[in-house]
């Protein structure tokens, strides 16, 4: 299999300090062994996978998950928890210039959508997730942001049919979110959650349908042969009519070939507290249990969850070795305690690393793949794939079943992937791409 990154990013190493593996156990499944046959093989166990799995199950399509290593290994297992409206980067006038205002508008009504189905499985499966915030904030970390945040109201409004509120600088402390921002704005949608925990609420309920998952199975080879494809791995083989691809940002350059040079995985560094007492909570002044993240370009997202555990995130990692992981909690540990100064002595003993994966485009990928009839993929969710990954796997299940979408099946998403620049080598432009988002940031 060929990366892009040296192996040690696809290595147990940059997890080894996530705070949600401490959270629960998720029950060890077998390997694959021998040769099976199915109607539907999915490659990848997290949110798009689990989530197609289940629908196809309960729908009564014969499914195998293979899991290269563990259920929620991925991003799935090690994501800040943030199931909220996103998924893409293009803003309306870009959506409507490229999918028309029906396109748009389909987009944008997905976005709410996917939050919906979430929400739906949680209710439906009775997952306890340590759901909480009501909706999400965006914080402005210079005055100039603040000011074309009174403009998001309309945009809410409009595109979303959402109320959302503006926070003015003078009354962040009223609302426990001082930090030294600006203001803020609130949309009433979307919450945080365990996200180990929603993965292993879904697995279960996948098998229970009738779903088998396979871990420590990971796909070497896929061959067509007789109208479907053998699914090689070091254990035996699956026998499937048809493929779901949903790696994402751990995904291979040939595997299928198709996708070589279609997707970015760029890194995201999180950190999480001790848990806090009310004392250390109102030096600071931060008591909100809202979700937030700020409006730099290689932004900031940070929650006080229901622990009183501050999870913080940083965005903008591009290299993928020992030295560069441990510089990236430094400068997440330093960005933290400009944010937060008071909280300067709390120690920060969990953190941890994941891939966020980016499109050329700019927009996710569902579909059938190009040219590999029978073959569909799902990836590139610009790091907001807790609600758009486990919608996406939901159109993947319709998609196979030959029938249109029961839900929203945007045209946004229908496009398949463009190449970046440099082919295996596109790593070398994102330097110069976040130098710059730096320098605006300032």
């Amino acid at each position: 299999m060929r990366h892009i990154y040296p192996d040690f990013a696809y290595s147990d190493a940059p997890r080894v300090g996530c705070w949600w593996d401490e959270t629960c156990e998720i029950p060890d499944r077998h390997a694959l062994d021998g040769d099976h046959s199915c109607d539907v093989a999915i490659i990848g166990g997290g949110f798009t996978g689990i989530s197609a799995a289940l629908h196809l199950a309960e729908a009564g399509v014969s499914v195998s998950v293979l899991e290269g290593r563990r259920i929620g290994w991925g991003a799935s297992g090690r994501n800040g928890g943030f199931c909220c409206l996103g998924g893409g980067m293009l803003g309306n006038d870009a959506l409507e210039q490229a999918f028309g205002r029906v396109g748009r508008d389909e987009w944008r009504q997905s976005e709410v959508a996917s939050i919906r189905l979430v929400e739906s499985l949680l209710e439906r499966f009775g997952l306890d997730v340590d759901r909480h915030s009501e909706g999400e904030t965006q914080m402005a970390h210079r005055a100039k942001d603040y000011e074309a945040m009174a403009s998001e109201v309309a945009f809410y409004k409009d595109t979303y049919g959402l109320d959302a509120r503006l926070t003015p600088k003078a009354q962040l402390a009223t609302e426990g979110l001082n930090a030294g921002f600006h203001g803020a704005i609130t949309v009433p949608i979307g919450f945080g959650l365990n996200p180990r925990k929603y993965i292993k609420g879904l697995v279960a309920a996948a098998e229970d349908a009738g779903a088998d998952v396979f871990e420590r199975t990971l796909v070497t080879e896929i061959e067509r042969r007789n109208g479907g494809f053998d699914l090689r791995t070091a254990q035996g083989s699956i026998r499937a009519k048809r493929v779901i691809v949903a790696t994402n940002g751990y995904s291979a350059e040939d595997m299928p070939d198709w996708l070589a040079g279609r997707y970015m995985p760029t890194q995201s560094t999180v950190i999480v507290t001790r848990p806090m007492s009310q004392s250390e909570l109102g030096a600071q002044g931060w008591t909100s249990v809202q979700a937030a993240y700020d409006t730099r370009h290689l932004l900031h997202y940070f929650r006080l969850m229901p622990d009183n555990r501050m999870l913080f995130g940083v965005r903008g990692g591009l290299l993928a070795t020992p030295g560069s992981e441990e510089r990236a909690v430094r400068r997440a540990r330093a960005d933290f305690d400009r944010m937060f100064p008071e909280w300067r002595q709390v120690q920060t003993p969990y953190s941890w690393s994941g891939m966020v994966c980016i499109a050329r485009d700019r927009m996710p990928f569902v579909g059938e793949v190009p040219g590999e009839p029978g073959m569909y993929a799902s990836l590139c969710y610009h790091g907001n794939g807790v609600a758009m990954a486990s919608y996406c796997g939901a159109i993947l299940a319709d998609l196979l079943q030959d029938q249109a979408p029961n839900r929203i099946y945007p045209r946004a998403v229908q496009r398949p992937l463009a190449k970046f620049e440099l082919g295996r080598l596109r790593r070398a432009v994102m330097p110069i791409a976040y130098a710059g988002f730096a320098l605006s940031d300032r």
